[in-house]
């Protein structure tokens, strides 16, 4: 079954970001696929303002993962520059199966 993870810095030592690294469950239901692509489409509408469709992709990231992390750790832990693309990375994921091949590489090397 494929598989996916996100990296979310825990605290910042001697200037360094710590991660905390979460693997996706095992079994992640079709109705999640549902969702994602409800969500793709939603945003990609004139329906929902940006800060809403920022809201709506956390709180599906934060339901992917089995609220392994909070929404708040989840917005306190992604690095801003990246973080509107990884999002988007998780919610294709579950939508399209979709994962670049260097994301592949470093879950092998996890799981």
């Amino acid at each position: 079954m494929k598989r996916n993870y996100i990296r979310l810095v825990k605290e910042m030592k001697n200037n360094e970001p710590v991660f905390d690294t979460f693997v996706t469950p095992a079994f992640i239901p079709f109705k999640m696929m549902y969702q994602a692509v409800d969500l793709m489409d939603e945003m990609q509408g004139d329906k929902v303002t940006e800060k809403q469709a920022f809201d709506m992709m956390l709180d599906m990231v934060v339901d992917i993962y089995n609220k392994q992390f909070s929404k708040e750790q989840l917005m306190d832990g992604l690095h801003a520059p990246d973080a509107l693309t990884e999002l988007q990375e998780q919610v294709a994921f579950v939508a399209e199966g979709r994962m670049s091949e260097e994301r592949k590489k470093e879950l092998a090397k996890m799981i």
